[in-house]
């Protein structure tokens, strides 16, 4: 995990820029009026400049993204935030400053765009949250130390704004620095251009493993669109346990999965009936009938919460390094980009065969296993029964809370990837078969052990030991039938390479899943500006101003600018551990548990700043009153709400659009953030700050709505795992509503 923190944390120097770069033109904006003698409409349109920069870049960034790749646009964005500060240290006249503003804008819109998808595609999924709260953090603490430098320069007799702004190519220096010589590119981005074999490597050095074949399966599987997918539950089990009521082995419907090891094999039976993980009925809706106005994917997603194991970790099948095969275990299978193995006979170790290090013999398995050095370090097991080897195992990991090694088909929260062999009888007679994706989740904790007579469909045993496993079934996203043919051990899959597009793929826009997905990421960021916190932001030291904050710092000597420059100093320093607080969270408690959390604290601030503009108790009360609730909802917002609409977005596009849809999501956020910042001056002099506050509740409220019925948990789930959850959710409400 270290390789994949200290990637996130240098990706997000771009955003501690932005923030440098917002406190920077909060106070320096004091000191340009007075210099160039600005009108208020000049006025907003130098800070808003930057904004209409990240707006324009914003529309092509994300699909010459998915183009060209993610790491050249963090480079451009690095580049750019040097010159916009150079330029602004020089600028002579209005005209100048506000080019200087626009080409900051255009590197602030790639941060703020790209890192996001930058940290989401190379982070683990069980802390994707941390490290996507990350840029928060960086963006924050980039504004406490730019205020800190303002307030100290507030003091000087001539305060020079040019100074104050040009310092911001100081740091981009650095990030210029990390931008090209450190930072990798996004692997998810590498595998979509067939790039397998860079994929690998860099997996393997933001893991810190050698074995990542599971993963890189998994983003594989992850270039798909759409499909039809099922939600089914499976009852696993050793392959010696799995039997029905009178004792005879279970043949019909059995899914066999395959360990690495020998002797070691695993049975799936598919539960009949309605599901008892809650997930949805096959023969049903996923429609919430005591909250008809709830969306179903937010009770699909919710019940998959219910039922994570409290270990975080891959569960199903603990501690084998399992490569799941749905063929047995013989001949000759090679593995993606590196070797081909083969296994001789049950009596043999697996052993390395020739292959080539190249992009370009790939005809072959999917996933397969591979020789690592854990694995040679792992003693075989003694020829003991399935189920005593399964059993001791599994109580190690589960019940005792054993670290041994997850295998590598463990693909994160619990997941796990699989394929398995479906044939069905063609119009002629003969029977066709294919593979068929899964992604399998261990369901119901508390049925590990014991009958499970009380589960539909399963009929077991009733001292056996096996998991109940919910699974998402679709179909491979570069599957060929004329793969088949050679008969490979597992799914044999068309190369990336072959499908790979080099245009934005505009259909996919289209398909239920994605319009979907869009309708969230673009609605909790219009919601998120205008809960008023960028305007605020900018103008915090007018805000401050207005609600008489030097009437709190008169027995200090400070002039007024630099009282509330202070005051902006001390509210950013709070918002830090705010911010580490939402970090420690994002990935326990969850995105939407936090968001509906913390909105009815910004609601209450935000009343308790209308009514004090309506009811004065004495200067210096109201003065209190109006900094500690500005204070509480700066400090709650970041906590929660600032972070999570771009997390959301980074997370639940599909990896060949991502880049595409987030830009729509973060164009949308540019216009608004335009809109609130151009016209808060305008609204501070007409309806004041009672006024402005109050339509900020208003949509603060509106937003808690917003996100109960409308946002669901994506904690600790990979990504391919919630875009699929995305599809299977969109298709069976479009399905209940045509019934």
């Amino acid at each position: 995990m270290k390789g994949a923190v200290l990637v996130a944390l240098a990706a997000t120097l771009g955003n501690f820029l932005q923030g440098w770069d917002n406190a920077t033109i909060a106070g320096a904006i004091v000191y340009i009026k007075e210099d160039l003698d600005l009108q208020t409409t000049v006025e907003g349109l130098v800070v808003a400049m930057s904004l209409i920069g990240a707006t324009v870049i914003t529309t092509c960034s994300g699909a010459i993204s998915d183009w060209v790749g993610r790491r050249p646009m963090l480079i451009i964005s690095s580049v750019l935030y040097f010159v916009s500060g150079i330029v602004m240290l020089w600028s002579p006249n209005v005209y100048i400053l506000c080019l200087a503003r626009l080409l900051d804008g255009f590197g602030i819109g790639l941060a703020v765009t790209l890192v996001p998808i930058y940290i989401s595609e190379t982070a683990p999924s069980d802390i994707r949250g941390q490290l996507n709260t990350l840029p928060q953090f960086t963006g924050s603490g980039g504004m406490f130390l730019s205020y800190c430098m303002i307030f100290g320069m507030s003091l000087q007799t001539s305060p020079s704004w040019r100074v104050m702004l040009g310092v911001l190519s100081i740091p981009s220096i650095l990030y210029i620095v990390l931008t090209v010589f450190y930072l990798p590119e996004s692997p998810r981005w590498l595998v979509s251009k067939g790039r397998m074999n860079e994929a690998k490597k860099v997996l393997q050095k933001l893991r810190g493993i050698e074995d990542v074949s599971g993963e890189l399966a998994l983003l594989v599987e992850g270039l798909g669109i759409g499909g039809e997918t099922s939600i089914e539950e499976y009852i696993i089990g050793p392959d010696d346990e799995l039997v029905d009521g009178d004792g005879t082995e279970v043949e019909k419907d059995k899914i066999k999965l395959y360990g690495p090891q020998q002797g070691l094999s695993w049975v799936a039976k598919p539960v009949t009936g309605q599901s008892s993980l809650a997930l949805a009925s096959r023969q049903g809706s996923i429609v919430n009938q005591s909250m008809p106005l709830m969306d179903p994917l937010v009770t699909l997603f919710g019940s998959i919460h219910e039922k994570v194991p409290e270990t975080g970790g891959s569960t199903l099948f603990p501690n084998f390094g399992s490569m799941f095969s749905t063929a047995d275990p013989h001949g000759k299978h090679e593995q993606w980009d590196e070797e081909s193995l083969q296994r001789e006979g049950e009596g043999e170790d697996l052993e390395a065969a020739g292959g080539g290090d190249s992009d370009d013999n790939l005809h072959s398995p999917l996933i397969s296993r591979q020789t690592t050095s854990m694995d040679k370090d792992m003693v075989p097991p003694p020829p003991a029964s399935h189920g005593s080897i399964l059993s001791m195992r599994r109580r190690s990991s589960l019940f005792e809370g054993g670290g041994e090694p997850v295998g590598a088909t463990g693909i994160g929260g619990g997941w796990q990837l699989a394929w398995k062999w479906s044939e069905r009888e063609s119009e002629d007679g003969q029977k066709e078969g294919g593979f068929k994706r899964i992604y399998l989740r261990e369901g119901v904790p508390g049925s590990r052990q014991g009958s499970i007579v009380s589960v539909p469909g399963g009929d077991v045993a009733g001292d056996g030991d096996y998991v109940a496993a919910a699974a998402l079934v679709s179909q491979p996203a570069l599957y060929s039938k004329e793969l088949i043919d050679q008969h490979p051990v597992g799914p044999a899959m068309v190369h990336p390479s072959a499908t790979a597009s080099k245009a934005p793929i505009w259909s996919a826009l289209l398909e239920p899943g994605v319009k979907h997905a869009l309708f969230v990421g673009i609605g909790i960021q219009i919601l998120q500006q205008f809960s008023g916190i960028n305007g605020v932001l900018y103008y915090t030291p007018q805000i401050l101003e207005e609600a008489g904050v030097e009437v709190l710092l008169a027995d200090l000597g400070l002039s007024t600018n630099s009282a509330s420059f202070l005051i902006s100093a001390f509210t950013t320093f709070l918002m830090l551990p705010c911010i580490t607080v939402g970090m420690r969270l994002m990935d326990s408690t969850g995105r939407r548990m936090l968001l509906l959390t913390t909105i009815p604290i910004l609601i209450l601030t935000l009343v308790i700043l209308v009514i004090s503009e309506f009811v004065t108790i004495s200067t210096l009360v109201n003065a209190i009153i109006s900094t500690v609730c500005v204070i509480v909802y700066f400090c709650c917002f970041v906590t929660a709400y600032g972070p999570i609409p771009n997390i959301l977005c980074s997370e639940i596009f599909p990896t060949r659009v991502r880049g595409l849809c987030i830009a729509i999501t973060s164009l949308v956020y540019w216009i608004c953030d335009i809109i609130v910042t151009y016209t808060l001056p305008v609204m501070l002099t007409s309806i004041g700050l009672a006024g402005i506050f109050g339509i900020y509740a208003v949509v603060c409220v509106i937003s808690w709505i917003f996100v109960f019925l409308k946002v669901p948990e994506t904690k600790g789930m990979p990504l391919e795992v919630i875009t699929e959850f995305f599809s299977v959710g969109a298709r069976q409400v479009a399905a209940s509503k045509s019934d």
